[in-house]
């Protein structure tokens, strides 16, 4: 067997163990979905909607659509862990608060959300997220919609941000990239290492200045999983119109309780002003 060939072969393999590896550790470090439901919006009180639709690549996703008295819709990102059932406490709360339809799913491997996640996954499930509420549900993104993302979440409305002119895009408790909270976490490893064998990259802070919608960044001064600082970043990033939020008092998953009726007000204000 010629030499080139081999080569091509050894590389071909060695592509592929890589490919696995970078998959596998995706796996273990970034996402940690949970299947089993434990709530739904009726436990909470409110009306919903259980609604089923498919990616591009053909994979099945759940969510919820929560109406509201507001024409406005909020589109929901979830952070890296649990599902949408984790999530009804503070679905709640907007719905008490802000009165605006929210349409929370979960994403691929997430709940009832068939598939396994990746970066370029969720990002599919977003389109059809988006895409199901323009096309069923006849809104117009510009006018109608507001990307909500928490934690992880925001990687994915950031990414959506660039895709699509919607009214408003919201980064709560947000991360700049992987690379960056790689260097955080494991400050005694080589960060291009670490990256070498990670798929996901959840660049926002690379993609913000793309994005035209206005950007609101709000993080709890007190986070210890994605310090305030890393917010502060991405709200530099941004483009005008944008405003920053200091949560007082909150960490990484209780903004809205410790931020009361200050944090919802700055929200709607936000958002009504647009």
């Amino acid at each position: 067997m010629a030499l080139v060939t081999v080569t091509l072969i050894v590389a071909g393999m060695l592509g592929g163990i890589l490919t696995q590896q970078m998959t596998f550790i995706d796996q273990q470090m970034i996402y940690f979905p949970d299947r089993r439901l434990t709530a739904s919006p009726a436990d909470a009180g409110l009306g919903f909607e259980d609604v089923f639709f498919t990616a591009s690549d053909g994979i099945r996703l759940h969510g919820w659509y929560v109406p509201g008295p507001s024409p406005v819709t909020m589109v929901w990102f979830h952070g890296n862990a649990g599902n949408i059932s984790h999530r009804v406490e503070n679905i709640l709360q907007l719905n008490r608060h802000l009165g605006f339809n929210v349409f929370i799913f979960d994403y691929r491997g997430y709940g009832h959300s068939e598939g396994k996640p990746s970066e370029h996954g969720l990002y599919l499930d977003a389109e059809a997220a988006i895409d199901y509420l323009v096309e069923k549900r006849g809104l117009e993104p510009k006018t109608d919609l507001v990307l909500f993302g928490r934690s992880l979440g925001c990687g994915v409305a950031v990414e959506m941000a660039t895709r699509y002119r919607v009214r408003a895009t919201i980064l709560e408790s947000g991360f700049s990239s992987v690379r960056a909270m790689a260097k955080r976490i494991y400050p005694f490893l080589p960060s291009g290492l670490l990256l070498s064998l990670v798929e996901a990259r959840y660049d926002s802070l690379a993609k913000l200045p793309m994005v035209r919608a206005p950007v609101m960044v709000l993080h709890g001064d007190r986070d210890s999983t994605v310090p305030i600082e890393f917010g502060v970043e991405m709200f530099e990033a941004a483009n005008e119109p944008k405003r920053f939020y200091t949560i007082e008092g909150a960490s990484h998953n209780d903004t809205y309780y410790v931020g009361g009726e200050l944090y919802f007000e700055a929200l709607r204000e936000f958002i009504n002003a647009y």
